[in-house]
């Protein structure tokens, strides 16, 4: 069985993993009805619309 021969320390176990936890951004896409930036694959948050309808009613703030 394989033993580790010695003690990793903190600041070389932490150097290994320091690239793991960067996440990138996602892609956002322009929402062809208003053009408000948009996940893909998803209704837009301010006009409601997804593939050429309304999904969702969204109110209008004042």
């Amino acid at each position: 069985m394989a033993v580790p021969k010695g003690k990793v320390s903190k600041a070389r176990r932490d150097k290994r993993r320091s690239a793991v936890w960067k996440l990138e951004t996602p892609g956002l896409v322009k929402c062809p009805n208003c053009g408000e930036l948009k996940l893909p694959h998803r209704a837009c948050a301010k006009c409601g619309m997804y593939n050429g309808r309304v999904v969702t009613a969204v109110e209008e703030s004042k």
